[in-house]
């Protein structure tokens, strides 16, 4: 058996998303402030060693498909043992490139075709670092309504 939703008109609907805003302001001000002062500090948490390697666990733990470069999640720790001191000075130096998403096409049961973009799995393990970093700090200041990872 199905609930019945609560519905509201538009100008309910603005009037309290308006009031939402104003309740929210500070904390806004307040955490933006803190990262202006503190954007190294952040760049920092996202390089840690700690943050990087629960970063890969996450990639390794989900799996998935390779990106365009073909590397696979199993060849992903190896590459990292090799590769960490260089990814992490580029990212560090803001000369890390991001690849291409691959492009596949999956199926859909009506027949029509759902479009995915699949990045390189090192691009998703850097992905996620600064995912972990950034979500904490964004969440306290999401509407109550906005839904996320």
């Amino acid at each position: 058996m199905r609930q019945s939703q609560k519905t509201e008109n538009k100008a309910d609907y603005l009037r309290r998303v308006a009031l939402e805003g104003r309740e929210k302001t500070g904390a806004r001000s307040i955490v933006f402030g803190e990262q202006r002062i503190q954007n190294g500090l952040l760049c920092e948490k996202i390089l840690d060693r700690n943050n990087l390697n629960v970063a890969y666990q996450h990639v390794k733990r989900n799996k998935g498909a390779g990106g365009i470069d073909g590397m696979s999640v199993e060849e992903l720790g190896p590459y990292l043992k090799e590769n960490n001191t260089k990814l992490v000075e580029e990212l560090r130096s803001e000369s890390y490139q991001p690849q291409p998403v691959k492009r596949v096409e999956i199926p859909k049961p009506d027949g029509s075709k759902r479009k995915l973009g699949i990045p390189t799995v090192v691009d998703r393990v850097v992905q996620q670092a600064v995912a972990q970093q950034l979500i904490p700090i964004f969440e306290q200041v999401f509407s109550d309504n906005s839904y996320s990872l």
